[in-house]
């Protein structure tokens, strides 16, 4: 392999903190976990519900996270590289939409917790690899050989002992709660308890799913904790539009914050390309992915907590989206 390389003591530096070993028996603690929150799971009670929203917090990034990525104190490009990484990793092997939400949940909570080489390329592609193991050994029943997962004819490949060192340091970094509390942890209570319209139950959940997905990548909804964005997402997938009815809905769990819940309604509302309404269509939710990678460029250049760059409001991407659409129509 002409243009890659072993990677082992070029990246020693990344280990300097590690105080473990990394063995046979540590690597047993993520087994023993199992894989109960999974997407497709028993409806959950509201006392379940009101405690895990009290404990979602425990496996957030820490809260400077966000404002460091827009205010380039973080490299934002970074993140969307090994978030890249992951999807084209959790493409090739099918995984479960779970085990996607939980390697960018590792990848964030890591991130905001230790200093990376962000200058270094090799360092993407290895934190990446790292979350995306751990990920799926949480999820996943058949898990690839850590030299399996290095896809997509990588330019650095590292050794599994390597992988495996990198896979300790975000361990010990996350301290061992691998088990995050997600929006997938949320959505099927929140569905169950909302639906204003005739619906069928996968579909809904497979919406759900794909939106949540979406969602995450971008950095401006690493505001929101994530019964919130379940929250939002369910009630958009749901039909539930009128200011009334999201009132009456959002009143229904009286442990959740409204305002906040709102606000990420109206981010959703504003993600798809042509807004207004949630795409109807996979491609369409997957598509409305690279609008919040925009959104990351533009908030780059403030500190302040809005979603978009005082540069260019919502008003002003719609209008420039409008045109690009008419311009798209009149070629046809």
């Amino acid at each position: 392999m002409a243009d890659s390389f072993y990677c082992t003591e070029s990246v020693n530096a990344c280990f300097d903190e590690l105080e473990c070993n990394a063995t046979n028996n540590e690597f047993e603690r993520i087994e023993c976990f199992g894989s109960g929150n999974s997407m497709v799971s028993a409806i959950q009670s509201e006392q379940r519900i009101r405690e895990m929203v009290e404990k979602q917090i425990q496996h957030l990034p820490r809260h400077d996270y966000l404002k460091r990525l827009r205010c380039g104190a973080l490299d934002s490009k970074f993140r969307r590289d090994a978030i890249d990484w992951i999807s084209k990793a959790h493409a090739h092997y099918s995984f479960g939409a779970l085990s996607l939400c939980l390697s960018m949940n590792y990848l964030d909570r890591f991130l905001s917790e230790y200093h990376m080489p962000m200058d270094k390329s090799w360092s993407v592609q290895l934190l990446s690899v790292a979350c995306m193991s751990l990920a799926a050994k949480m999820e996943e029943t058949e898990v690839p050989l850590p030299i399996d997962l290095q896809v997509e004819e990588p330019k650095f490949v590292f050794e599994p002992k390597t992988i495996q060192r990198m896979e300790l340091l975000v361990l010990s970094r996350l301290k061992w709660k691998m088990q995050a509390i997600t929006p997938f942890s949320f959505i099927d209570y929140f569905l169950t308890n909302i639906t204003v319209e005739p619906h069928e139950p996968r579909l809904s959940l497979f919406k759900s799913s794909q939106l949540i997905l979406s969602t995450i990548k971008g950095i401006d909804f690493l505001e929101f904790k994530p019964s919130e964005i379940a929250l939002a997402v369910a009630m958009s997938v749901s039909g539930v539009v009128q200011a009334a009815d999201i009132n009456k809905a959002i009143l229904a769990f009286p442990y959740m914050e409204k305002e906040r819940v709102m606000k990420c309604i109206e981010l959703i509302r504003d993600f798809p390309l042509i807004g207004g309404s949630v795409p109807q269509s996979p491609v369409g939710v997957l598509d409305a992915a690279c609008l919040s990678y925009k959104t990351e460029e533009l908030a780059a250049g403030s500190c302040g907590n809005s979603s978009s760059s005082s540069h260019d409001s919502p008003d002003s991407k719609r209008r420039r989206l409008d045109r690009d659409h008419e311009r798209t129509h009149k070629t046809e």
